[in-house]
């Protein structure tokens, strides 16, 4: 007798203001999104196939709060994200997202006449929640893990004034050529054996932040492929002027959202970060799923 079940469960809830939401409108335009995925495996002893029993839950939200008024214009978001995983066979819970970052664009109309051009300031923070651990197994097979990185370790925060193109609430590009940039690191982390000879995350031994100064570019394109079918992309690129211009951190996020009626959906995301300070290669991601959605 062999026995093997998988369930997956995704739900989503939106909430946003009431209109077109490729058409601004004056004053704040708010909007959130909540997503839940579960996912659970099992095997009975006699599955012939192999497998190993997990369980897995991701939480994502993404709260929007936009404002427009005459040459003004103020785009604000929060993005949370975190998940865990748990396998029969290891000792430990591991994360599979662990995410929160704050976006913050101010633009003001370089001409009265043209609602596309702005002069813009903008604030970008990202870190993570809780404690990320590398894992490997020590002389007698056993998974050992250590702490890598924790709130704020790394923290992320730049800032920087620019010039902002933005078309309706489908197309915007941020170009800020002197953008200022911290990583702020606990010293734990570069005051360790482990680290003494290398850097951590581009914050020097002995060390608690790195300063740098460099061009930042930020897009977003919203792309209709098919009836009920659209795809957000952003873009995020930025060099350091004072170490290694050349050599530009790159986050790529691919979004595309498939309404199949008022209560199904289903998402597949994809994302590429290239950050010479932390990997020296890129990292992947993909999340897809089925779900349901409700609409405010």
């Amino acid at each position: 007798m062999s026995l093997g079940t998988l369930f997956t469960l995704v739900l989503t809830v939106s909430a946003q203001d009431a209109g077109d939401e490729d058409q601004l409108v004056d004053g704040w335009n708010n909007q959130g999104n909540f997503q839940f995925l579960f996912n659970q495996s099992a095997f009975n002893k006699d599955w012939t196939g192999g497998g190993t029993s997990s369980i897995a839950g991701n939480l994502n939200a993404n709260i929007e709060f936009n404002y427009t008024k005459d040459r003004v214009t103020w785009e604000n978001d929060i993005i949370l994200e975190y998940g865990l995983t748990k396998q029969d066979t290891d000792p430990f819970t591991r994360k599979t997202n662990d995410r929160i970052e704050i976006n913050s664009v101010y633009g003001y109309e370089v001409n009265k006449d043209d609602d596309t051009a702005y002069y813009s300031f903008f604030i970008n923070a990202m870190t993570q929640a809780t404690k990320g651990y590398t894992f490997k197994k020590d002389s007698l097979g056993n998974t050992i893990r250590t702490e890598r990185t924790n709130f704020f370790s790394p923290g992320y925060l730049q800032a920087g004034p620019g010039y902002l193109y933005k078309k309706g609430s489908f197309l915007s590009i941020n170009l800020a050529p002197s953008t200022a940039r911290i990583i702020m690191v606990d010293d734990k982390f570069t005051s360790g054996t482990d680290y003494v000879d290398r850097s951590y995350f581009g914050v020097a031994s002995g060390e608690e932040r790195r300063y740098e100064l460099g061009a930042s570019l930020n897009a977003f394109y919203k792309l209709t492929l098919l009836e009920n079918i659209t795809m957000d992309n952003k873009l995020l690129l930025y060099s350091n002027y004072l170490d290694q211009p050349g050599n530009v951190d790159i986050n790529y996020l691919a979004h595309i959202k498939m309404k199949v009626n008022d209560w199904v959906s289903a998402k597949f995301i994809f994302q590429a970060i290239y950050d010479d300070n932390a990997v020296g290669a890129f990292q992947i991601r993909e999340v897809s799923g089925l779900g349901l959605s409700y609409t405010l």
